[in-house]
């Protein structure tokens, strides 16, 4: 049977159209074929996603066949549709981001793996599946190793995502004691990531490692797709397609029959909702051995030192017993609190902290853009203390050295330096004493490596103008709670020691948390039960972003079931910026209400960035 006469191609462009081609004479295609056709004045690689026949006349020509097989199948292209229209990225950008790197000699079979074999639905997906069985998330002690003894102990094949390159080196040594691991990830170079996509669609792999660009790999139905800890918004970079790699996962996993599983110390609020309401399972643990947790109130203190003397005294006793210590800092200082009672200035309507702007002195409100002039008293005890405040990894360094003059002291960063600087300081905090850092430092330290861990003062956290900013300090006191040795401690220094998050935590009790957490978002309206987006507007000039905005948030305005907020000043009012919270159906309603301005339109220079779900809210 010859291929029809007209295929219809994908590239990595911000459109939503295909480009249809011309088959030449003799030429076999089948949809999910990468090929190479002309656009404009070069040559790009696309994908095919569908053949038909008709007229092509007129029709450019395809140039070349990239790959000799397909590279994904039919049912993973529905899939990748459905990503496409949950994240509003164009379809050809999340098919380029979700497949393997182009590289001649894995199409051509020079390495033994690829031999143009035909992908089928027992490797690649399909688009009917049996019904799947239910999501588990592996909590508490032990939990990376459960996972390892179930992918080790089945017969059919495992793909782990995990969050990135770094983490993907360690699965990848603790996977191989088991066999040969395919590798999926930026960390080894294109061949092999191609290699390994060919291994796998060919069945010569058992064992994959991957981060996010690793989704669509192929596995046969009854494999196992795992996400390793779950909660982390590195599982959102950057870059189409812009959802979360957890709804990939689940999704993934319903349409083709696999069995997921998450990994997680503190489940996303997200997660934890979807188990409570029965649409998966908690796989618990044994507790993990708990530190002793010493909550110190620092309301009216602070002001000239930053350790207590009760992290003073735990950090003394650590460094004689020799065991190191991990002091925790914030960079972050963008919100306004009452030093006298602790409150933090919040939004009376959407109850998150008001972004403070040294420069204008306003309080602004990143979720409805209510802007509001500096209090002169606290909103709660009529204090006179509100202050951004705050104690950052450099002057807290030089307070610690003044008072353990003795000790091998070390500041680290580890997302604020990059190349030759971050590789220093990382060694410098590795043979440290005492570590100050934020809360990337603590990917240095394993689980119980620790003689103590400090928060200096985390109601920064709290601070944070968004809704999440509990969930991540939770997160945060959990992860250094395990990374404490038996018998260490654990000193929070906070101005609200009584808040729910450190009462969980002080009790190692998730669902406490859960509980408080799913109540405050429930009755304001936040996810997981209802979904927000940020619509963010940019122009070349001032009066054109202005204009732009508000077209925008009245096109938004007359959509159905859509709670839009009004166009609040961005990026030093380079930008406007709007949220909107709707249903399960948000990003369909989106579409809709932005269908216009998605289309080319005359004389208009701006540009509307869309996403849906953040994770990480923008500055």
């Amino acid at each position: 049977m010859s291929t029809p006469a007209i295929a219809d191609i994908a590239f990595a462009l911000p459109l939503d159209h295909p480009f249809s081609y011309r088959v030449p004479p003799g030429w076999t295609l089948t949809p999910g074929q990468r090929v190479a056709a002309p656009l404009g004045r070069a040559e790009r690689v696309g994908v095919v996603v569908a053949l038909r026949d008709g007229d092509a006349r007129g029709l450019k020509p395809l140039a070349r066949v990239v790959d000799a097989a397909a590279i994904v199948d039919g049912g993973t292209l529905e899939l990748v549709r459905w990503i496409s229209a949950q994240s509003l990225s164009s379809f050809g950008s999340t098919l380029a981001a979700l497949t393997p790197p182009v590289v001649p000699s894995v199409s051509e079979g020079e390495d033994g793996l690829a031999r143009g074999r035909t992908p089928s639905a027992s490797t690649l997906g399909r688009a009917s599946a049996p019904d799947a069985a239910l999501p588990e998330v592996f909590i508490g002690t032990g939990r990376e190793r459960r996972l390892i003894e179930r992918v080790a102990a089945a017969s059919a094949p495992a793909l782990v995502i995990v969050p990135d390159v770094e983490a993907a080196g360690r699965w990848t040594q603790r996977l191989e004691k088991y066999g040969v691991v395919a590798r999926l990830d930026s960390g080894v170079d294109d061949a092999t990531r191609a290699g390994a996509w060919a291994a796998l669609t060919a069945g010569d792999a058992r064992l994959a490692v991957g981060t996010r660009s690793a989704l669509l790999a192929p596995l046969p139905a009854g494999a196992t797709l795992a996400l390793v800890d779950e909660h982390e918004a590195a599982h959102k970079p950057p870059g189409p397609p812009r959802l979360h790699s957890r709804d990939v996962v689940l999704e993934r996993a319903a349409r083709s029959g696999l069995d997921a599983v998450l990994t997680s110390a503190t489940p996303s609020v997200e997660t934890w909702w979807r188990a409570d309401s029965g649409r998966a399972r908690l796989v618990t643990g044994e507790p993990a051995p708990w530190p002793a947790i010493q909550l110190a109130d620092t309301r009216g203190i602070l002001r000239r030192e930053p350790l207590t003397p009760g992290l003073a005294r735990t950090v003394r006793e650590a460094l004689a017993a020799g065991r190191r210590a991990l002091l925790l800092v914030s960079r972050l200082t963008s919100a306004l609190a009452c030093d006298e009672c602790g409150a933090v200035v919040r939004c009376p309507e959407c109850d998150v902290a008001l972004a403070y702007t040294r420069a204008a002195r306003t309080l602004t409100c990143r979720v409805c853009g209510r802007q509001t002039p500096l209090p002169e008293t606290c909103p709660g005890c009529r204090g006179r203390r509100l202050s951004p405040f705050g104690w950052n990894a450099e002057r807290v360094e030089h307070a610690v050295r003044r008072r353990f003059p003795r000790a091998r002291v070390a500041r680290y960063d580890p997302d604020a330096t990059r190349g030759a600087k971050a590789e220093r300081q990382r060694a410098e905090a590795a043979a440290a004493e005492i570590v100050i850092g934020t809360r990337g430092a603590l990917r240095l330290f394993g689980p119980a490596s620790l003689g103590v861990a400090g928060f200096v003062s985390p109601d920064h956290f709290l601070r944070l103008p968004d809704f999440r900013a509990g969930e991540r300090l939770f997160s945060l006191l959990w992860a250094a709670a395990e990374r404490v040795l038996p018998g260490g401690g654990l000193v929070v220094q906070s101005q609200t020691p009584e808040h729910y998050v450190f009462a969980a935590c002080a009790r190692q009790d998730l669902g406490a948390f859960y509980r408080q957490e799913m109540k405050f978002r429930g009755e304001l309206g936040y996810p997981p039960f209802r979904r927000l987006a940020i619509v963010t507007v940019t122009a070349p000039a001032a009066a054109e972003t202005r204009r732009l905005g508000d077209e925008v948030a009245a096109a938004l305005a007359s959509a159905t079931a859509l709670t839009v907020y009004p166009p609040a000043p961005a990026r030093r009012d380079r930008a406007r910026r709007i949220v909107v919270k709707g249903h399960a159906d948000l990003a369909t309603r989106l579409a809709e209400a932005l269908g216009d301005f998605r289309r080319p339109r005359p004389k208009s220079r701006g540009i509307i960035d869309v996403e849906v779900d953040p994770v990480e809210w923008p500055s």
